[in-house]
């Protein structure tokens, strides 16, 4: 209690916040966490997208209808209204933060792979009437080889850009949620919980370092990460080449 917002020091470098925790030890920690929904998120929608998106574009048909559908039916479910009810379902339960870590994590995943599977679908419908395509069902390769063994490695490069460019996204959301008091509960941290702190009018004027920092954290992760999609953009764009 005596080191609630204590000012930078050369103890702490960024001072305390109002649990008298070291501030700077807190944004390593809550970069780790931020850092894993993002990937994992992004491999969870990626996945998800691949399988529903390869099927739908290689069978086609009623497959591809029933498929697009069941994306239309996710893509009209209200996203921030479902989290806060989740949200608030798991204050009520009391669900431990640890685990509202893994259970953010899925419903980020559940809710957000739908863009991907249009990717997916509409690269393999361009791709399964080429001519390699047409040696693999020649010479009788299973369908599930012939989709994840020639089809997917095609669209892969463009699924890189895709996921590297959303990676940026995922974290503003779950630092949009944890300032909301929807994501990660004390006493771990994400660096949106950290800015929660800012809701607070007392501290947001009077102790900078407690929420500075981490929105600067934030802001440069997800311009580095938009940096890197956009490098591989132009390495992967045929175009760019010259």
């Amino acid at each position: 209690m005596i080191t609630m917002f204590e000012f930078p020091s050369p103890q702490h470098l960024l001072g305390t916040d109002s649990n008298g925790m070291d501030v700077m030890t807190r944004l390593m920690y809550g970069g780790r966490i931020s850092l894993m929904v993002g990937f994992v998120v992004v491999l969870l929608e990626t996945l998800i997208g691949i399988v529903l998106g390869g099927i739908s574009g290689y069978f086609g048909g009623w497959v591809d209808t029933a498929i697009m559908r069941f994306v239309d039916l996710f893509n009209c479910i209200p996203f921030y209204p479902i989290v806060m009810i989740i949200g608030t379902v798991m204050d009520k339960m009391e669900i431990d933060p640890i685990r509202r870590i893994f259970i953010l994590m899925a419903v980020l995943g559940i809710l957000g792979w739908t863009s991907i599977a249009r990717v997916v679908r509409g690269q393999i419908l361009s791709l399964r009437e080429q001519d390699f395509m047409v040696a693999t069902e020649a010479t009788g390769i299973r369908v599930s080889r012939r989709i994840f063994r020639h089809l997917v490695p095609n669209v892969m490069p463009l699924l890189i850009v895709q996921a590297t460019m959303s990676l940026g996204s995922i974290i503003i959301t779950e630092a949009t949620l944890s300032f909301l008091g929807l994501g990660v509960k004390y006493p771990l941290a994400s660096w949106g919980s950290i800015i929660n702190a800012a809701t607070n009018v007392h501290v947001m004027t009077n102790y900078w370092f407690i929420w500075i920092p981490a929105g600067v954290l934030i802001v440069l992760t997800v311009l580095g990460f938009n940096f890197v999609g956009d490098g591989l953009r132009d390495a992967f764009d045929p175009k760019m080449k010259r």
